[in-house]
């Protein structure tokens, strides 16, 4: 997917992009109740009630309705809200919940090598059920098995992993597209301050390529990133080939590297889209902002979520509450 050519013009995609993101960009206007579905933190096992779990919080709750945990979709809101959840913290947010269509084990696998914070709770949804409760896009014939040949009467069985092929090119994933050519020719209102995160912590863990950015190994800090020096286009909010790069990290030494541990065990999930809202306390129900990906990489922009929401610092012994 990463490897598709930036081909289309400039401007007709970035036209598209900004269709998308009126149409998928909703705050408040058309949110679904939170269902009382138990979900298992990956980390013990342990039931989590996702409505009780932001219903009781004190303070804003950020709830990613994610994909699988090999999914591109999953990995970009998990690095986004290892970036940004500082930033949403100082927004109000005192609770994250990153819902992952994939065992307990491979959300936890999935915390691990993208090193997430504690902070940032992974629960399991083998069966995505939690997502289509969101209403999340299901991706290409998502019911059917089998597909009819013209008028022969003659059907084919219909496998996930072709329908998954079929959204590569848009079919019921219209925001692939434009999104995947967007990590090629950059955006100079763009950010990129998530995208070197994910860069400097795939190239501290060893996930090719890893020379984009160089890190200080003692603090952890970028000292040196190859994006600042391209003649011209420096500049840019985010710079041409920067996300590109970061998703070719992504697939290759995340995805296919781990994908007998991170794939899911449930077929309907490997075309399943993702979402996410941000709730205000005890509003399970009214969504403050909320968001259902478009196709594959079409995911959420964090940094439209900070925006979205009115600075409200919450005290740091509420934000370490949980339900």
């Amino acid at each position: 997917l990463v490897l598709l050519p930036p081909w289309g013009p400039f401007d007709g995609a970035l036209a598209m992009s900004r269709r998308c993101l009126a149409a998928c960009l909703l705050v408040g206007a058309s949110g679904l109740a939170i269902p009382a579905i138990t979900l298992k933190r990956a980390s013990t096992g342990d039931p989590v009630d996702l409505r009780a779990a932001v219903t009781d919080c004190p303070g804003r709750t950020l709830v990613v309705y994610g994909t699988y945990a090999a999914d591109f979709n999953m990995i970009e809101y998990a690095q986004q809200a290892r970036h940004y959840w500082p930033e949403l913290q100082s927004h109000g947010v005192s609770r994250a919940l990153l819902i992952v269509n994939s065992p307990a084990s491979a959300a936890a696998k999935l915390g691990e090598l993208l090193d997430l914070p504690d902070e940032l709770e992974l629960l399991s949804d083998e069966a995505g059920e939690a997502g289509r409760a969101f209403a999340v896009g299901r991706g290409w014939l998502p019911d059917q098995t089998s597909l009819q040949l013209g008028g022969s009467g003659v059907a084919v069985p219909l496998s996930p992993y072709v329908k998954l092929l079929g959204m590569l090119v848009g079919l019921g994933a219209s925001g692939t597209l434009p999104s995947v050519i967007a990590g090629y020719i950059g955006n100079p209102s763009g950010v990129h301050g998530w995208i070197e995160s994910g860069l400097a912590q795939g190239a501290a863990a060893g996930r090719w390529p890893s020379n984009a950015v160089e890190v200080d190994v003692p603090s952890g800090r970028v000292s040196s990133n190859k994006f600042d020096e391209l003649p011209l286009v420096s500049g840019w909010g985010r710079r041409p080939l920067e996300l590109a790069t970061l998703r070719l990290q992504n697939m290759v030494g995340l995805s296919l590297a781990n994908w007998d541990q991170l794939k899911p065990t449930d077929d309907r999930c490997l075309t399943q889209l993702g979402g996410c809202a941000v709730y205000g306390p005890g509003q399970p129900d009214t969504p403050l902002y909320e968001w259902r990906d478009n196709g594959i990489c079409g995911v959420a922009n964090f940094a439209q979520i900070v925006k979205a929401l009115p600075p409200q610092r919450i005290p740091a012994a509420v934000a370490g509450k949980t339900a």
